[in-house]
């Protein structure tokens, strides 16, 4: 399995409410953001992590170029974006070079660098992604709503499957939000693709096109999954982890 971290905000929001340090470095029960993830993808079967950061984060990238030794897995990027989908499209040429000729690229788990969620259930997530051969894609949801601007998310339960229908601005009936976490096949790439080309740049835009483009999307459920947005999040987040 593939992993990936966009670590590549500035974290703008955090340091005027007094948080010094840049948000990957931020600290959660002694360990930081991007550190907590790379501990988290090693500890399921990593066989790359790609991290990408933006040009003016320095003290991020030596951070993370430290830990290679510890962590061969990684695979760092150091560019500027102008967006989270712009950050993956960059990643996943990367992840191209990196694959042998005539091989089909593996499949990838993409969060933000932010993203807290518990990590017995995201043990679990990997393992139904991996195991599920039918799936374009299978998407974390939750029905915790901690996000200024939510994404809601349709969800369809037969007997033999939940899929995702649709990504929405409003609630729409919904129950789930997007939980920013992503498992990716090679399917997917040629719609991150169009919508780079079409000039794009919302993620969710992206997961709107894959549903929109008729892949199978399967949706799987975290009990609580947020991002640090604010300082107060922080806390929230030390929280989680414990439980």
């Amino acid at each position: 399995m593939h992993y990936a971290i966009i670590a590549a905000g500035k974290g703008s929001r955090l340091a005027e409410e007094g948080v010094a340090l840049p948000k990957p470095l931020v600290m959660i029960n002694g360990e930081s953001l991007v550190y907590r993830l790379i501990r988290i993808f090693s500890q399921n079967n990593a066989e790359r992590i790609f991290i990408i950061c933006n040009e003016e984060m320095t003290e991020v990238a030596e951070y993370i170029s430290n830990l290679k030794q510890k962590y061969p897995a990684i695979h760092l990027l150091i560019k500027s974006t102008p967006s989270s989908m712009h950050s993956l499209y960059e990643l996943t040429k990367e992840m191209k070079k990196l694959t042998d000729e005539g091989q089909e690229t593996p499949r990838l788990v993409l969060t933000t660098v932010d993203t807290i969620f518990n990590e017995s259930e995201f043990a679990t997530y990997v393992r139904t992604f991996e195991s599920d051969a039918a799936s374009d894609a299978v998407m974390g949801l939750t029905k915790y709503i901690d996000d200024e601007k939510p994404l809601y998310v349709g969800v369809e339960n037969t007997k033999d499957e939940s899929r995702i229908t649709g990504y929405y601005d409003t609630q729409n009936g919904c129950t789930h939000i997007s939980a920013g976490i992503y498992g990716l096949t090679s399917k997917t790439l040629p719609v991150l693709n169009r919508c780079i080309e079409e000039g794009q740049s919302r993620m969710r835009r992206f997961q709107r096109a894959l549903v929109e483009e008729g892949l199978s999307v399967k949706p799987f459920v975290f009990s609580k999954v947020f991002d640090i947005d604010h300082a107060s999040d922080i806390e929230k987040a030390s929280s989680i982890e414990r439980n």
